[in-house]
């Protein structure tokens, strides 16, 4: 193995853009910040009868894919049986390509749900997610080299480590090793990967680049998340991602997959499910309440027609959601009259992180507000407008809070979790813990 690959770590969080073109056709409508907020409240707002229909269509969707393969919410088995007991120690490398990052870990687990973990961050640029999927694995390859080598100080002569690779993107598995994509999200297009086996792919590249590793699991975040929160807390029973993407995992028994029966696996064995929810309400949507805004993300997206879930709620497109409702207040002549709006333009130049520090600001005169749209954007803001831009952000966050919750629940009443609802299980959402007990 090279004693280094030249590839650069960083620890900046980067937000890629889509190339996609849209635009909403401006209607002069001169109304007050205050008629907009109510207009974007009757938009935004979903009412609990909506979300009780949505849990139930969920749920079906569920029970659907569990049943056969080829459904539009997969349940994909992941070969994962069961939960650690805890008492696993050890040195493991973990390989994490996310929608924004990829990233190298060593996790060193010390027994009792105690656990170090040594990681490094490396760049994902546009290029690298559209460009030949071959070179994306080189360059997974590379990085990981570049960590062994680099920050570890290991040699082609130290014993390989084990290494489980994250890969968080909808793939159909037939062993815990093998993972064959059946699309990508997050914004990912890469060409001759979809319908390849991601690890075989990866393998190749891993022996370009002599990499010293054994290869012996992939898993979807998601499910790494199950596992990982159930090995520091046993009474973890959800895993759950909302980040770029989003999606969730629980722990099944084979005797409700009849689409597996065929293993001659026992029907109590328990098996890791991850669910892939994104895909909720694709190619045909009849359950999800879009607004024109969200249709036009699809719609000028690299995969129309897919992920719809996702593209309601997961970070990649709730500040893309905020752009476009500005984009329609500024064509009607009702905000930023006189000031140049360019930079407001160019799509998802607003980071859904903008929408959380609009949405925590504890000032008066709403300084960080300011902040982000004179730094940013070189934009003037009223106190009025930015009252109104806060309030905005809560409403889109809500939303996509109250869509999550609609999946949580989904699973929490399909597996007759409801009585065990806690802070131990769902720890850092409480707005969603509350709507699940009220669906």
């Amino acid at each position: 193995m090279p004693s280094s690959t030249g590839v650069k770590a960083y620890k900046t969080k980067v937000v890629v853009a889509n190339n996609s073109v849209s635009s909403l056709a401006p209607v002069v409508e001169n109304k007050t910040m205050a008629e907009y907020l109510r207009k974007y409240e009757g938009l935004f707002t979903l009412e609990p009868e909506s979300m009780r229909s949505l849990v139930q269509a969920m749920e079906n969707n569920f029970h659907n894919g569990l049943q056969k393969y080829g459904e539009t919410v997969p349940m994909i088995p992941t070969f994962v049986f069961g939960y650690a007991d805890g008492t696993e120690m050890g040195e493991y490398l973990a390989l994490d390509m996310g929608g924004t990052n990829l990233r190298v870990c060593l996790v060193t687990l010390k027994g009792q749900g105690k656990f170090e973990i040594k990681q490094t961050k490396y760049k994902l640029t546009e290029e690298q997610k559209q460009d030949e999927g071959q070179k994306l694995f080189d360059f997974c390859a590379q990085c990981l080299a570049s960590f062994i080598t680099d920050d570890l100080g290991r040699t082609a002569d130290d014993q390989a480590l084990p290494l489980s690779f994250t890969f968080s993107y909808p793939c159909t598995q037939s062993r815990i090793d093998h993972a064959e994509l059946v699309r990508w999200a997050k914004g990912f297009g890469a060409p001759n990967v979809e319908g390849h086996d991601v690890a075989a792919m990866f393998a190749e590249s891993l022996a370009k680049f002599d990499v010293p590793i054994k290869l012996t699991s992939i898993i979807s975040d998601t499910t790494g998340t199950l596992i990982a929160s159930n090995y520091v807390d046993p009474n973890t029973k959800i895993g759950v991602i909302f980040g770029i993407g989003c999606n969730a995992a629980y722990m099944e028994t084979v005797g409700n997959i009849p689409k597996m029966k065929h293993l001659g696996l026992p029907d109590d064995q328990e098996m890791a499910i991850s669910c892939e929810w994104g895909a909720f309400d694709s190619y045909v949507p009849e359950h999800l309440p879009r607004t024109k805004y969200d249709i036009i993300i699809d719609e000028s997206s690299n995969k129309p027609g897919e992920q719809i879930f996702e593209k309601m709620i997961a970070g990649l497109y709730l500040g893309e959601v905020f752009r476009l409702v500005l984009i329609e207040m500024i064509d009607a002549g009702d905000l930023f009259s006189g000031q140049n709006t360019s930079k407001l333009a160019k799509e998802y130049a607003l980071d859904t992180s903008f929408l959380s520090l609009m949405e925590s600001d504890p000032t008066d005169e709403l300084l960080t507000v300011i902040g982000v749209f004179s730094y940013f954007f070189g934009i003037e803001t009223t106190l009025e407008e930015r009252q109104f831009f806060r309030s905005l952000a809560k409403l889109i966050g809500t939303r996509a809070a109250r869509l999550g919750a609609c999946g949580l629940a989904a699973i929490v009443h399909k597996k007759g979790y409801l009585e065990k609802v806690d802070d131990k299980m769902y720890r850092s959402w409480h707005e969603v813990i509350s709507l699940i007990r009220r669906n």
